[in-house]
């Protein structure tokens, strides 16, 4: 791809919506020009043309994103099959469990929710379609880096923010290449409150017809109503029956 057919414009613009986020949904011009690194009449410029757009509000002093910003993410969500061919099979698989699913995609260093059905919520944070969590500390995460040439996930890995949210988080480099390959070999993960203290996951990638991995599905409970050795005993059977039967529905 030749510089000449990139829009510098567009990937500052996309940059200042991609730098607000939980902590920072309300900010300055100064503010998102330190946090994106553009200089701040560029980051005033593509703020301003976010306001015109009614993708952003301005008070005078504070920028906010609007709900218009959703419609990107719909795009990508209407126009794949994936969320709609997998979500009847997380219902079956929640109803079996009584238990919270979910499937995601591997977006730059984190994964991005296509579909979920939630029992009860288990995290700290609500966690929906659109949602996005760190990649290496989750299940999902970690199936979908471990399907990468290794090469390729340590490039994640060195651009990922690598915080340590629990005592039991895996959260440098050579811990968690041991881990990929752990579970690159047995073909499934499971995090044990790594990511929050009492929630525990369990994941297997999705494969289409071609054998390319596509997504990854999880089942994600409370460690008092089942730990880890009831997830792999009992859940992951259920999960892998799941991942045969779509099979020959993902292209």
């Amino acid at each position: 791809m030749r510089d000449g057919d990139i829009i510098h414009g567009l990937i500052r613009g996309l940059s200042v919506i991609e730098c607000f986020d939980e902590e920072h949904s309300r900010m300055s011009i100064t503010e998102v020009s330190a946090r994106t690194g553009l200089e701040r009449a560029t980051a005033r410029r593509c703020l301003l043309t976010l306001v015109h757009q009614g993708y952003a509000t301005y008070d005078g002093k504070f920028f906010q994103l609007t709900p218009r910003v959703l419609k990107l993410g719909h795009s990508y969500l209407a126009t794949t099959p994936l969320p709609r061919l997998i979500q009847p099979f997380l219902e079956e698989l929640s109803r079996d469990t009584n238990e919270s699913t979910s499937a995601a995609v591997l977006d730059g260093t984190d994964i991005l929710y296509v579909a979920r059905v939630s029992t009860r919520r288990v995290m700290s944070i609500n966690l929906a379609q659109g949602a996005r969590l760190p990649a290496y500390c989750t299940s999902m995460g970690r199936i979908l880096l471990a399907a990468l040439p290794q090469d390729q996930a340590r490039d994640i890995l060195e651009r990922s923010e690598l915080i340590a949210y629990t005592e039991r988080t895996k959260a440098d480099m050579p811990s968690i290449l041991t881990e990929l390959a752990v579970v690159a070999a047995q073909g499934f993960a499971v995090i044990d409150q790594e990511l929050e203290l009492g929630l525990c996951s369990i994941a297997v990638p999705l494969y289409n017809t071609s054998g390319k991995i596509v997504a990854a599905v999880n089942i994600g409970a409370q460690t008092a109503r089942a730990p880890t050795s009831k997830m792999i005993a009992h859940f992951l059977p259920l999960i892998r029956k799941i991942q045969s039967e779509l099979r020959p529905l993902l292209r």
